[in-house]
């Protein structure tokens, strides 16, 4: 079945009285909107489903949520009796339809006779990451688009191990939603959903369940009391998301008295109406904070996306701005924080751990080698980083940290998903420590570089939305493994060397080594991404997004000072851009 006939099914089972009925009618004749919304189905990405809300099968509505919910009810039944009695619990972000979808989901679970925790209001991803271990649950459901546009929702899937599905799972509980049809058998009403929670088979979760999560965020504190200078200025945001209530729960049991909440973005909107793209990573999230920042003194800005998952900062400069720190250098901060802190606290272990993903700075490979630690790497997302936790529990290491260079960081090793409220812990009680001995983060950072390394990172973010951008990303990545460098050191497995040598320099440095993880690399599972590494010490990253229509290239450099490191950069940014873009 094409796109077309897919839109006039659709056309002809939604119910007149249903108002995606009136957004199918308005699409008539717009083949392009027509081809957007139907020319696949949802599939698991690196964090569940996720699509603009709306008719279609490409996008996220009652029909979508349904028969997803549908073939994970069918998929835990086949598990057994025992998945079906220690249950599900659904969660969700405060965007338009996430209640709904997540009334409709624990209906759905419920009335296939499986056990439902459900919450009566919205509640950070990483607390449901955490109570599928504490309470012990087969699996999670949380109902939210994390940072993208108020255009967007999404649907991101656990297992009882807290981590986000792995690929076997995500295939399994696929099989089962594929063979599903949306409309035979379809499951759209969420009316009983009071009913069923009066009869005991959906369980409300509330304060028992939020102090559980904020012991476990409150337990990784390094330093207390005297010394911590807990007077700092401090600001932060929630996005209008739902890190509002922890995070400044959390601030005031530490003890921090001088901390402020962005008034226009304290409370939940759907619409994000003051930060439009609610993206901590992007530094234009932080115009009000900056505002209240000036006015009360602070030194620390700090913002989570509206599930509170994602993580970011800006810190007060010498001359006095507000700088916004990258996903690497705040990892930089923590890493060093945490192994510093811990190492003066005689709590480092012999056999510590630390993970990052393929795709982040090596920089603090070196600084978890120089105090003994040994750091690990994972493919990008959390199931895959924190999903290397068992493996190091098994092997006799403790894990530390874990981290991404995409505003994600994971302190807890009960917590197996990125947690921006306890990421904000640290780096708050990081802040009040060196300020004590009268550092400011920015002072740190550059002492970690005289220490180690001058580093510099980049990203590029190639937007190529729709079908033919999806077809395009595959052009440009079999292109580019059909081209590589005939003198380069390749893995065994990788793509053959190309006999024209395309990349066999970028921005006229030597290319002298590829890894394409296409069929896996080492102990690093089969993904579609490749990194180059150049002569003078260069190296980058390219792969395509797993949940966002994007191509996505990472760039790192080492160099004597990070000035130098910036500039060359920027140049192998351009040419490796300029090369991609020149792909058709």
């Amino acid at each position: 079945m094409d796109y077309k006939e897919r839109y006039e099914l659709w056309l002809s089972r939604i119910p007149e009285t249903d108002p995606l009925h009136a957004q199918l009618l308005a699409m008539k004749g717009d083949d392009a909107q027509i081809r957007e919304r139907f020319y696949q189905d949802m599939q698991f990405g690196t964090a569940g489903l996720r699509g603009v809300v709306g008719p279609g099968t490409a996008c996220m509505n009652l029909y979508t949520v349904g028969r997803a919910t549908r073939g994970i009810a069918r998929y835990i039944c086949m598990s057994g009796p025992q998945a079906m009695e220690k249950g599900v619990i659904i969660a969700h972000d405060p965007r338009h339809f996430s209640k709904e979808f997540s009334q409709l989901a624990a209906c759905i679970l419920a009335r296939a006779g499986i056990r439902v925790y459900a919450f009566d209001s919205m509640r950070p991803t990483p607390e449901l990451a955490c109570l599928i271990r504490v309470l012990h649950t087969v699996s999670g459901i949380n109902i939210t688009a994390s940072h993208n546009p108020k255009e967007y929702n999404g649907y991101k899937v656990y297992w009882d191990d807290g981590c986000q599905v792995s690929a076997d799972v995500a295939d399994g509980m696929m099989q089962q939603i594929d063979s599903l049809d949306y409309f035979l058998d379809a499951d759209v009403d969420a009316s009983g959903y009071d009913d069923l929670v009066a009869e005991g088979r959906i369980t409300i979760l509330g304060e028992k369940e939020d102090r559980l999560y904020l012991d476990m965020v409150e337990d990784l504190a390094i330093h207390e009391g005297a010394d911590l200078d807990l007077s700092i200025p401090i600001v932060y945001t929630p996005l209008n998301g739902a890190g509002s209530i922890p995070f400044s729960t959390m601030m005031r049991e530490r003890g921090f008295t001088n901390f402020h909440i962005v008034p226009g973005q304290q409370d939940p909107d759907p619409d994000f109406t003051t930060v439009g793209y609610p993206n901590p990573e992007d530094p234009k999230a932080f115009r009000l904070s900056e505002e209240l920042g000036r006015k009360v003194g602070a030194e620390l800005l700090m913002a989570t996306d509206p599930d509170s998952d994602r993580f970011a900062v800006e810190v007060l400069s010498d001359d006095g701005t507000y700088v916004p720190l990258n996903g690497n250098q705040t990892g930089y901060l923590l890493v060093n924080y945490i192994l510093e802190g811990r190492r003066d606290a005689g709590t480092l272990p012999e056999k510590g751990a630390m993970v990052k993903s393929i795709v982040t700075s090596t920089l603090t490979t070196e600084i978890a080698k120089a105090y003994g630690v040994e750091m690990f790497e994972s493919l990008t997302g959390f199931k895959n980083i924190c999903g290397r936790i068992p493996f190091l529990q098994e092997h006799g290491y403790t894990y530390l940290f874990g981290y991404e260079e995409s505003v994600g960081y994971a302190a807890c090793p009960e917590i197996r998903d990125k947690d921006g409220i306890s990421a904000g812990m640290l780096i708050a009680e990081a802040a009040a420590y060196y300020k004590k001995q009268g550092l400011t983060l920015f002072q740190v950072l550059d002492r970690i570089a005289e220490q180690y390394a001058a580093y510099a990172e980049d990203a590029t973010n190639i937007v190529l939305t729709g079908v033919e951008g999806a077809a395009r990303i595959r052009r440009i990545m079999d292109h580019v493994r059909g081209n590589l460098p005939a003198g380069a050191v390749l893995p065994e497995g990788a793509a053959p060397a190309s006999p024209d040598g395309s990349w066999d320099s970028v921005a006229g440095y030597r290319v002298v080594k590829v890894i394409d993880y296409k069929d896996g690399y080492e102990d690093i599972p089969a993904s579609n991404v490749l990194r180059f590494y150049l002569e003078n010490g260069t190296w980058f990253a390219v792969r395509p997004s797993g949940t966002e229509p994007k191509l996505k290239v990472y760039y790192y450099s080492r160099q004597e000072t990070r000035k130098k490191a910036q500039e060359v950069n920027a140049a192998v940014r351009d040419a490796v851009v300029d090369a991609l873009m020149a792909i058709e």
